[in-house]
């Protein structure tokens, strides 16, 4: 007979053994839905032109979805971050020092792309700033995603994007199957954005350019195609060759009853919008569309027709701006005149510069001075906050500057 103290042991080392092999099924239950999905799917991309040979190049080893996909999927910052952050984020002297740089460097292929399809310089190289800092992205590898796998996961398990995400892995194994990257290089964002200027499969597909003249679209590796890629985008969504996006205006008062509203810039100019400066419209006749991004407390924009083609490259008013003041202040243009209605307290894109500069000098922070309050700034944060005897909440405030300032 088994003592009831040992009959105890071995009935517990059965439920450990049990509940062992139940977490392992699971993870090879979930790879083993996901691997059919991919089988399955393949008779959708056939009816597409897409080979056996490349479908079976295209998913060679990939056995689960990519677990980071979702999880960024789930966060935009377009649609997320105030928009005074997101502007201070992408238009600041650190984008526009780069993008002179990137002028200088780049100044005859500009000039042709122009001369090819009429944008100028200072907006393709504002996207470029916008879509991959011009082309640092690129170079952290780790961050970014196998494509195939990326819009795969998006179809199998993003209820949301699920018909973006077949649409779009078709393409891309469309262009796989083309010859203008290979599997090794297929990379780009959790949505399939690829190259220095983020091109999703589809747009790839219908306004891609070979403007090296090497017989492949490589938007990838090819700074030519990239810029020039983003020009026939613009181009044939009716970009106006020479006109300008929009106009920052001043408001009368009670302007706000015509937020979303279309008019001639005349008649705006009649009902009291005008452009800061005393500065005038060049063309009156052109009709504008009055936004007020941040309420009417912040300031007026006129959008004109080119800021719409901007959003065809990505769907956010905010997107769009950034683009568009970017471009201006690469063109030799000035800021904006008004300010935004930031919370009391909250800090301007130059003390958020100051901050990480005074940071960086105390020997807290040493990543770039860039004017993003990200991860690597918060610690450094936090450090100076433990050794000043501070709270340690990683904050960036007015208050904390005036601590570093002293």
């Amino acid at each position: 007979m088994y003592s009831t103290k040992q009959f105890r042991g071995w009935l517990m080392m059965i439920c450990i053994v049990a509940f062992a092999a139940l977490m392992q099924s699971c993870p090879a239950r979930a790879e083993s839905e996901f691997e059919k999905w991919i089988s399955n799917f393949y008779a959708t991309a056939s009816q597409e032109g897409i080979s056996r040979q490349t479908y079976d190049t295209a998913f060679s080893g990939i056995t689960a979805p990519d677990p980071l996909v979702l999880k960024k999927a789930a966060y935009q910052a377009e649609f997320t971050t105030k928009i005074w952050d997101y502007l201070d984020a992408r238009v600041n002297p650190l984008t526009i020092s780069k993008g002179i740089s990137m002028a200088d460097s780049y100044g005859e292929l500009l000039k042709r792309v122009e001369s090819r399809f009429g944008v100028k310089p200072s907006v393709l190289l504002a996207i470029w700033s916008m879509e991959s800092s011009y082309g640092e992205v690129l170079k952290k590898t780790t961050r970014l995603h196998y494509v195939p796998q990326a819009l795969a996961t998006l179809a199998y398990g993003d209820k949301k994007r699920q018909k973006f995400g077949r649409t779009q892995l078709v393409a891309a194994l469309k262009i796989l199957q083309s010859g203008d990257i290979d599997r090794e290089h297929f990379l780009g964002s959790w949505a399939g954005a690829m190259g220095h200027t983020q091109f999703i499969p589809t747009s790839y597909l219908a306004y891609g350019v070979d403007m090296d003249g090497n017989g492949r679209r490589d938007i990838w590796n090819s700074i030519p195609d990239a810029l020039a890629t983003a020009a026939s985008l613009l181009q044939k969504n009716g970009w106006r060759k020479g006109n300008t996006w929009g106009y920052e205006v001043i408001a009368p008062t009670s302007g706000a009853r015509y937020k979303d509203e279309t008019k001639t810039l005349a008649q705006w100019q009649k009902l009291g919008f005008v452009r800061p400066k005393g500065n005038k419209y060049p063309r009156p006749g052109d009709n504008g569309v009055l936004k007020m991004l941040a309420g009417p407390e912040g300031p007026s924009f006129l959008m004109l027709k080119n800021f719409y083609v901007l959003k065809r490259y990505n769907n956010a008013n905010a997107y769009a701006l950034a683009v568009g003041l970017l471009a201006d202040r690469l063109a030799g243009g000035g800021g904006m005149v008004q300010g935004w209605p930031r919370p009391a307290g909250a800090l301007d894109i130059s003390q958020k510069f100051e901050i990480q500069e005074r940071l960086k000098k105390l020997g807290y922070y040493s990543g770039e001075v860039d004017g993003n309050i990200g991860k690597g700034s918060r610690q450094a944060i936090r450090r100076f906050q433990f050794e000043a005897s501070l709270e340690e909440d990683g904050m960036a405030t007015l208050a904390l500057l005036e601590k570093l300032r002293k």
